[in-house]
């Protein structure tokens, strides 16, 4: 029966020392990734600081470390600032994201706009217009456009007299007139009768008024006198 227990706890040992060794195994591993991973890392940053000191030589002469260490001061002071102004460029972000629907819509309503114009002729006009443009340009030197711009004042109010209500309902009489006219003249008209004519008040009306309308056309400046016939 003590032989039964000894092996039992000969073997229960021999278990513990197992687990021992493979857990020493391990470890042993560990430790010699560890150190394999430390050289590397010592290789490579061993480069780059020397990859570093070659690149930083360039600035060397424009660089002090109280400039660093008066910016890195400066950031400390201006922190709140500086996570305020991340804070606005987020918001910045998260808007143009919203206005982005909003955009197209907008794009397309232009489209659509410029679609129409094109289909009532707008482009068409305006490319008719320029042609107009060109023609009076090369139609036109220089010393046309001098004198034009020094008439300009007469020219515009001509076209102010012209554009008066008295002056327009005048014009449209007269048109009307003409266009209502109708007058037959006889082939055969005696000199007797040309002078029995002119005795009528409205043909001596009709004369003053013609001659005195060319008198005036000769002195723009001048007032259009009333005759009494």
């Amino acid at each position: 029966m003590e032989n039964i227990n000894l092996q039992e706890q000969l073997q229960d040992i021999h278990q513990k020392l197992d687990f021992i060794t493979e857990q020493m195994r391990e470890t042993q591993k560990r430790q010699r990734e560890l150190q394999e991973l430390k050289n590397d890392l010592s290789i490579i940053g061993k480069d780059m600081f020397n990859a570093a000191v070659e690149e930083l030589e360039d600035v060397a002469p424009y660089f002090d470390t109280t400039d660093m260490l008066h910016l890195l001061k400066k950031l400390l002071r201006n922190t709140k600032n500086l996570t305020r102004l991340l804070d606005q460029l987020e918001s910045i972000e998260d808007l143009f994201h919203d206005l982005q629907p909003l955009g197209k819509k907008i794009f397309d309503e232009i489209l659509e706009s410029l679609n129409e114009m094109d289909k009532k002729g707008y482009f068409e006009f305006f490319k008719e217009s320029l042609e107009i443009v060109d023609t009076i340009i090369t139609s036109f030197d220089v010393e046309d456009v001098r004198m034009l711009r020094e008439n300009i004042t007469s020219i515009l109010l001509t076209v102010k007299g012209m554009t008066q209500p008295e002056m327009l309902r005048t014009i449209d009489n007269a048109l009307s007139f003409f266009r209502k006219m109708d007058i037959q003249v006889e082939k055969d008209i005696s000199y007797f009768q040309i002078i029995k004519e002119m005795r009528n008040p409205e043909v001596k009306q009709g004369f003053v008024f013609m001659l005195e309308f060319l008198k005036n056309m000769a002195k723009p400046n001048t007032q259009t006198k009333v005759i009494e016939s």
